[in-house]
Parts: C-alpha cells; structure tokens; sequence
C-alpha cells in the first residue's frame, strides 16, 4: 500500500522536493545526484532542483514548468530535455556554462530574441525547438526565416531541430533532403525522370568494385576470416538442431500422460 501510496504521488507532484529526489534516485545527499529523470511527473515548480549542483544529466519533459530560475546553479549540467512544457523565458540558462544539448521543442518560445541568452555558451552544439516525430514546436519556428536566423545566431551548433548542420553526416543529409525537393519541384514526368544530357555520374566507373589486394598478408588474413566465418555457420546450424531437439523432447514431457480404461 505505502509503494502504491508513493507512486501515486510522483505521478502528479507539482513542486520538486528533496524527498522527491532522493526517493527518485537512491541518493542521500542533492549534490550526489548526476542523472535525474523527471519526465511527465505534472511538476509547476522545480523547488530544490538548483541544490543539485553537480547534475550533468536532466530530463524535465512533458511537465507544466513555466520558470527556469533553479536551473540557474546548474553549471556543470550538459544535457537538458525541457520538452513539452510552458516556457516562454529561457534567461536562467545563461549561466549553464557546460550546456551542451538543449531540447525546448513543445513550448511556447515566441522569438528568436528569446534565444540571444543562450550565445555565450560555447560549447552548446545541439538545439531542439521543433520535433515532428512527436507534432512539437514553439511560436517562433512559424517563421519563414527561423532557421537561417538561428544558425546565423549560433555558427557553431552542429545539429538544429534534429538535422544534422556540420559535421559527419550532414552533406548525405542535406543530399538527400535536395533529392526530395527536385522530385517534388517535378523533376519526374508521367513516372519518368528527365533526363538532361550535360549531367555527369557522381564517381568514377568501377567505384563501387572491390579491388583485391596484392599483398600476401592481407590474403591470408581475407582466408582466415573466411574460414573462420564458416566455422561460426556451422556451429549456428548444429546449435539450432540441437535447441530445437530439445525443445521438442520438453514438449513431449510437458503432455498430460494418457490411460486406456
């Protein structure tokens, strides 16, 4: 009764607590505390969240806060998750000098003048305002300019709204997200792609063949591996023959004995 008690209560707690922490994390002491998961709690205030000073970790998800403030004293935090909640002034982030990936899609976030608090942290590299996986966003994302102003704002983020803007990755993406708007601009006619004649393939003939090496150590290893692979494929075979055996020998076992009367 007092476990059903107590989950009852975290499933709407409008205030965190030091009881809710320590309850929530094993821990004793606040400043213990590196990863705290508080999502879809109905939490209004974050109360005593600010004492956790050495959060690295934080997941506000899904609740109804409205003021950042306590986050404030969170310096060392890297991750942060405040999705789905009311916010509209996100200033106490400024101090979150170690910031690092910032979700805010699902609040009501207005302008991009909202966002200049967050320019000083400097190793802030990934901004979540919009996620359609989930139908989420803010105000300001209605903008036509939004994203250019954004990335003009932080040059050195590498991932907005969950696509990838430098780095690994993000050449094949934006490819293929160019792909997509000149096959809906109408690139195909009656099913067909037009061809135009002063296109050029994107590599070399015999790109994509595999080149055999000359050197000896390199074809003994391929050999190894080889036969090693077989080896694995025989044992998988001889393993499945046995675990099937005996599965059929246990449901042999497992059928009720029959009389003749």
């Amino acid at each position: 009764m007092d476990f059903k008690r107590e989950k009852e209560q975290d499933a709407e707690c409008e205030k965190i607590t030091a009881v809710l922490l320590k309850s929530r994390t094993g821990e004793f002491d606040l400043e213990s505390i590196l990863f705290l998961k508080l999502r879809g709690l109905g939490v209004h205030e974050l109360g005593c969240i600010g004492e956790c000073v050495n959060l690295e970790r934080l997941d506000l998800s899904g609740n109804n806060v409205t003021n950042l403030g306590p986050l404030a004293s969170l310096r060392l935090l890297s991750v942060l998750n405040l999705s789905a909640n009311r916010i509209s002034n996100i200033e106490p982030l400024r101090s979150c000098e170690n910031l690092q990936n910032l979700n805010l899609a699902g609040n009501v976030i207005s302008s991009t003048e909202s966002l200049h608090c967050l320019v000083s942290l400097k190793k802030l590299e990934n901004i979540r305002l919009r996620d359609n996986t989930y139908n989420y966003s803010n105000p300001v994302c209605r903008s036509a300019s939004y994203r250019a102003v954004v990335l003009e704002m932080f040059p050195n983020i590498k991932v907005l709204d969950g696509e990838r803007v430098v780095g690994r990755g993000s050449e094949l993406y934006q490819l293929c997200k160019d792909i997509d708007e000149t096959i809906k601009a109408g690139s195909y006619k009656n099913g067909q792609l037009i061809e135009h004649p002063d296109c050029k393939p994107w590599v070399e003939e015999g790109y994509w063949e595999i080149k055999r090496s000359n050197n000896a150590i390199i074809e003994e290893a391929y050999k190894q591996f080889n036969d090693v692979l077989h080896e694995c494929r025989l044992l998988n075979n001889r393993a499945s023959h046995v675990i099937s055996q005996t599965e059929r020998s246990m449901s042999l076992k497992k059928q009720p004995k029959q009389y003749a009367i």
